[in-house]
Parts: C-alpha cells; structure tokens; sequence
C-alpha cells in the first residue's frame, strides 16, 4: 500500500512517501479502515521529532485523524460492513483499568493515540479495534469529517467538561487560527459565551470574528494583555483556553478574574510556566490539564456537526505524496483550521 513513514526522526525531509509498505492485518475485533483523507495535528510534528513520552516505534505512520470506509472487518465485528463511512475516535484504550470503567479512556493505562503511539492515517489503511468507528456525517466531505475529531474534541473536553463553562461567561481563546482554536471559539459560542480570541494578523483575526468571535486581539502586540484587560472592563475572564504555553502562561493566569478556570492542551512555545501562586489561592483560581477526550464525548459533539451548528474548518488539502510540504505549512503557521492529507 501506499503510505508515508519515518524511518528516523527529525525535520520534515524524514517523512518517506512509499508506494510497498506492507498493509496491516485485520485481527479478531479489529476493522480495517481505507483511509480517504487524514488530518494533520501539532502532535504529528512532535511525533516526527521524536518526542520521548511517546516512545514511537520506527518506522512509524504518523496521523491520529482519519475519516475513510470500511474495507474488512475481523472475527467478531458486527454491526459495520464493507463501504460504511466512518470515522475514527483517535484513542485506543484496554477497556479494562479502572479509568476505562469510569468511562475515562483517554486516561487509560495503556492508552495509546492513533499516530503516537501506534500507526495512524498518512497510508491508504488503517486497522483499528470496532470501537474506535463511529459513522461518518454524510453531510462532510472526507477531507471535512477528518478535519473534526481531535480538535473539536480536545475543545469540548477543555470547555465543556473541564471548564464547565457557563452563558455569558468571557472565555479568552488563545491562538483562534489554530484548529483547536477555531474549534474552541465555535463550541464557546454554542455554549452562549462571550468570545475574545487572539490570532497573529488581521485577516486571522477577521476570520476569528466572521466564526463567531465578540472580540479579537493580535497577540504579536505588546499591549495585547492589557487590550483584554480592558476588553472586560478591567475584571478579567472567567475561563482561559490555551495550548501556547511557555510564552503566555503567566499573562493568562493574570488575566483570570476570580474564580476564574484555566484550561490548557499544548505548550508549542514552551514546556516550563512561571507565574505566581498567589494569584491562584487568593482568587480561588483552577488549572485544568486536558488530554483529548473521550468517546462519549465525540459522540456529543456529532449531532451538532451533522446539524451544521460546528463546522470542521479546513484551510488547505495536500494530496498524500505531498506530506512534507503539508507539515512545512503547519510549521509555518500561515494557514487557518486544518491541513488535510487525502488519499488520491
């Protein structure tokens, strides 16, 4: 089959279009998937670098977000037959520690992310258990449906579950281009929330508002603290949405108002945040960590896809044999939403 890997880590020149890389086998409760199109995510860069938490077997097929059809189903399956659209939940758990059983897979002991930690969609198949399929949304394209999962559900875990967001609420989201971005500003107004976004130039920033975005901020200006500051009138917001890190932390710590909830997934600039305790026990301040979701919680969102009331957002389609010059983009952060591999 036709597939990107890496053999060795590092920059993009590492990832090796193949057109005989073995197809996987389907075994007993497994699906295997033809993948039509495959998002890609800031993690597939960090798994291309090789980052050590992972621990990323080689040669690897990098991807967590896959939309495709059913190829071949396993001893055992039911319910799924050759040609059904689907698409994947990006986390593969036991079912069987005790975080799987209080419903909390992507806790799991053994968890293991699509892409990461097991092969995922850069190749034209994918073997995955049954219950990592759901249908896909007929009213998608491949390259939309595959544009929706990981972001929209890290969004929701953040927002929904962890923030426990309210009506009328401020909620600032840093970096709004982003895909998790533009996926936390649409979730923030669904939820009825004020929305202060940050983007890097005005024509992202025009797209955070035309998302639905109250206000927007360039977070390249050095006022841009005080200019959300003063956005709220000088009381701050309720919940922080972040995957930046390092460069903003402490800013928005600061710029919680009291009891205000902080809610982070990323830290692209940098892994260590300094900022003063103070703030956080004399504000009664909350600092939720989020990684991804779970499936019942993609199963919430979906309805909302298929009504049209969330919409994936793809800013561009690279064919698969173009991998390196999708993740050059990516790197280059001159793109809004989600890049998109597809499978020609």
């Amino acid at each position: 089959m036709r597939a990107v890997r890496i053999h060795e880590f590092g920059g993009t020149d590492k990832l090796v279009y193949e057109e005989s890389v073995p197809e996987p086998a389907v075994g007993a409760g497994e699906v295997k998937v033809r993948v039509r199109a495959c998002a890609l995510n800031h993690l597939d860069i960090w798994v291309r670098n090789g980052i050590p938490a992972y621990k990323t077997p080689l040669p690897h097929i990098l991807g967590s977000d896959v939309a495709g059809e059913v190829a071949e189903v396993g001893d055992g399956v039911r319910g799924w037959g050759e040609g059904d659209e689907v698409i994947l939940y990006p986390v593969v758990a036991c079912g069987k520690c005790r975080f799987c059983k209080m419903g909390r897979e992507n806790l799991c002991r053994e968890v293991q992310v699509i892409g990461a930690h097991r092969a995922g969609g850069y190749a034209e198949y994918i073997v995955v258990p049954e219950r990592n399929l759901l249908y896909k949304p007929s009213n998608l394209s491949f390259e939309e449906a595959a544009a929706f999962p990981l972001v929209f559900l890290t969004a929701w875990h953040m927002l929904m579950t962890k923030a426990r967001l309210q009506p009328g609420e401020w909620v600032l989201v840093m970096g709004g281009s982003s895909g998790v971005g533009s996926a936390a500003i649409q979730i923030a107004k669904l939820r009825g929330a004020l929305v202060i976004a940050t983007a890097g130039s005005e024509a992202k920033l025009e797209r955070c508002r035309a998302l639905g975005a109250d206000f927007t901020v360039n977070h390249s200006a050095p006022e841009w603290f005080k200019q959300v500051r003063d956005t709220t009138e000088g009381e701050g917001v309720d919940v922080v949405f972040e995957h930046v890190g390092q460069a903003v932390f402490d800013s928005c710590i600061r710029l919680l108002t009291k009891g205000g909830r902080l809610v982070t997934c990323g830290a692209t600039t940098g892994a260590e945040a300094h900022f003063d305790i103070r703030y956080i026990f004399s504000r009664e301040l909350e600092i939720h960590g989020t990684y991804i979701g779970t499936r019942a919680e993609l199963e919430q969102i979906l309805p909302h896809i298929v009504a049209g009331r969330l919409k994936p957002i793809v800013d561009s389609v690279f064919d698969l044999h173009e991998a390196r010059a999708a993740h050059e983009k990516l790197e280059s952060r001159d793109f809004f939403g989600k890049i998109v591999l597809r499978m020609p």
